[in-house]
C-alpha cells in the first residue's frame, strides 16, 4: 500500500514537472512572438516563467535524487568491498540529511521575510517561490533517512550498492546515447 502511494506521489510530481516545463515553453514562446510581431509582451509570463523554472529545478532535484540520477563520483568507491561501500553510503546519507536539514531550516528562517514580500507583477507572496525549499529540503531529508535506516537494518540490496558504486551503467548503452 505504501509503495503504491509513493509511486503515485512520484508520478504526480513527474506530471507537475511536465506541466511546469510545458507552461514555461508556451509562455516564453508567446512572449517572443508578441515581442517580434507586435512589439509588446506579457510581463506576467516573464515572471511566472522564472518562478516555474525555480519550482521545476527544486522539484526535479527531489525526483532525481530518488532515482539515484544525481551526479556521483564513483572512481574510489568502485574499488571498495561491500562493507566499504555501505559505510560510504551511510556517510553520504548523513551528509545529505545534514545539508537538507540546513536547507529546510534556512527556508524556515526566511519564511517571515518571504511571506511579507510580494512579487513585482503578480503580487503573490514570495514564499510561494522560495517556500519550495521546504519541499526540497524535507523530501531529500526523508529519502536519505529512509536509505540510512535501510543500511542500518541491513536491508540494502546488492543492486542499490551497485548503483551507488556506479556499476549500474552499461558502457554499451552509454555509447548509444
Amino acid at each position: 500500500m505504501i509503495a503504491t502511494l509513493t509511486r503515485l506521489f512520484y508520478r504526480a510530481l513527474e506530471a507537475v514537472l511536465v506541466f511546469l516545463l510545458a507552461s514555461m515553453a508556451v509562455m516564453v514562446f508567446v512572449n517572443v512572438v508578441l515581442r517580434y510581431g507586435m512589439n509588446s509582451g506579457l510581463v506576467v509570463s516573464e515572471e511566472l516563467a522564472r518562478y516555474f523554472f525555480v519550482w521545476l529545478t527544486f522539484i526535479g532535484a527531489v525526483v532525481t535524487f530518488r532515482e539515484n540520477s544525481h551526479l556521483g563520483i564513483e572512481t574510489l568507491v568502485v574499488h571498495f568491498s561491500r562493507r566499504g561501500r555501505l559505510f560510504c553510503m551511510a556517510l553520504v546519507n548523513i551528509i545529505i540529511m545534514t545539508c537538507s536539514a540546513i536547507f529546510f531550516w534556512g527556508t524556515w528562517k526566511q519564511f517571515p521575510i518571504n511571506a511579507s514580500m510580494a512579487a513585482p507583477v503578480t503580487g503573490m507572496p514570495m514564499i510561494w517561490v522560495y517556500g519550495i525549499g521546504f519541499f526540497t529540503g524535507g523530501g531529500m531529508f526523508l529519502i536519505s533517512l529512509e536509505r540510512f535506516i535501510r543500511i542500518l537494518l541491513g536491508r540494502t540490496t546488492d543492486k542499490e550498492i551497485a548503483v551507488f558504486a556506479g556499476e549500474h551503467a552499461d558502457p554499451a548503452k552509454l555509447m548509444e546515447h
